[in-house]
């Protein structure tokens, strides 16, 4: 019978279970997949928390890959056999085995192993949308990305360099900031010892960026305003050290008629020609050596509730696998 993390409770990680679960055989639009590689996310420890409720009990999870075993009525581009890999479908993968809507797979091309797929898909697809759709990011551009050792951020450094940008991020340590360095950031703001939007500025000549990506949320929202030059966007995409809590709408004016947003990842791949699309181009960025997807730690499923303590004390940095 595969076995499966699954809460009862939300909590910290004690409250994950590792139980017997029962995977029927897939129904329409299904397709029944054995992970071989499972992602870990910050999403996730929202999930576990409370902080985004979900319907208990719940096996929680968000990014994975593995080997199709069986499709239900009236799937034809994905079969039997096939290593497929998803990061934008219905939490469940901290599984053995599970039923997944087929039309969140995509097929995993030569040259990517499932592990890598497992780390990137809801990262890299996280990055693809930032970088190439909320606003297309060129050579003439300066950003700014919080938490540049992030999973995310490792991916996003490298993207917005092999694109030909100067990037900035933010680190909490020199033993972080050396690892951003390594992966496309040319400066590096350790946040703890500086004033990150006085060091945006400098850096800049006093002009500020055109847009920061924020997915720390509560800690950094006002600062990364202060970042932004007149008319710059604001990309607030997670929430790491709390939500943002509720702001007037006039600063945006005072501050240069700035733009502010808040997408999520289901929005910009929900349709499936969408989602195809982009796992086309972040596959293809991979396959060229634009980004190198490296698998920084690994845990056993068995030990989701070690990982996510870990992710939570910022022990890790880049992409975390669990492996059933």
């Amino acid at each position: 019978m595969p076995k499966a993390i699954r809460i009862h409770k939300t909590g910290g990680p004690e409250v994950m279970q590792w139980e017997d679960i029962d995977v029927p055989a897939p129904g329409p639009g299904e397709a029944r997949i054995r992970h071989t590689a499972i992602g870990l996310n910050y999403v996730d420890t929202y999930h576990r928390s409370g902080l985004y409720p979900v319907p208990l009990p719940a096996i929680i999870g968000s990014e994975g890959a593995g080997v199709v075993e069986a499709v239900g009525p009236n799937i034809h581009d994905i079969k039997r056999g096939d290593h497929v890999a998803y990061g934008n479908a219905p939490i469940g993968a901290y599984a053995e085995e599970r039923n997944i809507p087929a039309d969140r797979l995509v097929k995993i091309p030569q040259g990517i192993s499932d592990e890598q797929a497992a780390s990137m898909m809801l990262k890299g697809l996280t990055a693809q949308y930032l970088l190439r759709t909320i606003y297309r990011v060129t050579e003439d551009d300066t950003v700014l990305f919080h938490a540049a050792t992030g999973g995310v951020g490792l991916i996003f450094g490298q993207w917005a360099k092999y694109l030909g940008a100067t990037v900035i991020g933010t680190a909490g340590s020199e033993q972080k900031a050396k690892l951003a360095r390594t992966h496309g950031y040319d400066h590096v703001i350790l946040y703890r010892e500086k004033n990150f939007a006085e060091e945006v500025k400098k850096l800049t000549r006093g002009e500020g960026v055109p847009v920061v990506y924020d997915g720390v949320g509560k800690d950094t929202f006002m600062g990364s305003l202060n970042c932004l030059k007149p008319r710059g966007l604001m990309v607030s995409f997670g929430n790491t050290s709390g939500p943002v809590p509720p702001f007037s709408i006039g600063i945006l004016a005072q501050k240069g008629s700035l733009y502010v947003t808040r997408p999520t990842l289901a929005t910009y791949v929900g349709r499936r020609d969408d989602l195809v699309a982009a796992a086309e181009e972040l596959f293809e960025v991979v396959l060229s050596g634009g980004v190198k997807i490296n698998v920084n730690q690994t845990y056993t499923l068995k030990d989701a509730a070690k990982a996510h303590a870990d992710l939570e004390a910022r022990k890790n940095a880049g992409s975390t696998v669990l492996r059933p």
